[in-house]
């Protein structure tokens, strides 16, 4: 399978943030984007998976050669795609269990009903997976977990619905050390023909722990450089400023060859 993102832009309230976006992604890869806070990296994965406050301007999003911009946030999920998100709310009244067991009905055809002895294990061995507490399936979504709690339940979710792409928002933020390892073995752990990520990221640490593909760098609503892991050392060690350098990047904002200030993160403008 395989999204394809072509000059994408997108706005809010407005102002625009993705300002021409090209992507291409197959099951079997891993991909990771990285760039400065405000460079429209979440804004790129709300409009993914269907936030109706970005609006598209212009541009395509195509699954298998289907159009993805025309499809409700729901059709969209049910045709493999998920977002573990930056910020996972929490919601009092409806259990892990229930939710991630009602979300994996709804991706069934008609007269077809999730095994509830194959839930039960798949469920238990992704808990002992993350390392999370036995009760979890129990408990509220998200309520009163920590940061990294619901980083690791995203995760969960994941492990759990087994989408064709998966698009994580800034997953190791809020994680310690050990629970960052955990998550990055987990996600590395998904790999298959079937399964692709596009992980958003600022830092090297998650990425140790992934087998990652290919490497973008986003800068000002475009992304600006591609390439294989090398990309993340080079960040890591030198920041941003040398891709500016190296391709004459101009901050918008004042209009000079300065350092970019490095996280924000849709519908179709036409669509019905």
């Amino acid at each position: 399978m395989e999204l394809v993102i072509k000059n994408l832009h997108a706005k809010i309230d407005n102002k625009e943030i993705l300002k021409g976006v090209d992507l291409t992604i197959h099951t079997g890869e891993m991909h990771a984007i990285m760039g400065p806070n405000g460079t429209g990296k979440s804004t790129l994965s709300a409009v993914i998976m269907g936030n109706p406050k970005y609006i598209v301007t212009e541009g395509s999003i195509t699954l298998d050669g289907e159009d993805l911009l025309s499809m409700s946030v729901d059709e969209r999920s049910r045709k493999g795609i998920f977002l573990a998100m930056q910020y996972p709310n929490e919601i009092t009244g409806i259990t892990n269990s229930d939710f991630i067991k009602a979300a994996m009905q709804a991706r069934l055809g008609e007269n077809e009903h999730v095994s509830l002895f194959k839930f039960i294990k798949e469920m238990d061995k992704a808990v002992k997976d993350l390392k999370m507490n036995p009760d979890l399936p129990h408990r509220y979504i998200n309520e009163g977990f920590s940061g990294g709690e619901k980083k690791r339940n995203e995760i969960l979710q994941m492990k759990m619905l087994k989408p064709h792409f998966a698009i994580l928002d800034e997953i190791d933020s809020g994680l310690d050390v050990d629970a960052l390892k955990i998550v990055g073995e987990n996600i590395n752990g998904m790999q298959s023909d079937n399964f692709a990520s596009l992980i958003i990221t600022h830092y090297q640490r998650l990425l140790d722990y992934i087998d990652v593909s290919n490497v973008h760098i986003m800068v000002n609503g475009k992304i600006v450089k591609s390439g294989g892991k090398e990309l993340i050392t080079k960040v890591d060690n030198e920041g941003y400023d040398w891709i500016k350098v190296e391709l004459g990047i101009v901050d918008e904002s004042t209009n000079k060859k300065e350092a970019i200030i490095l996280g924000s993160c849709a519908v179709n403008k036409g669509a019905k």
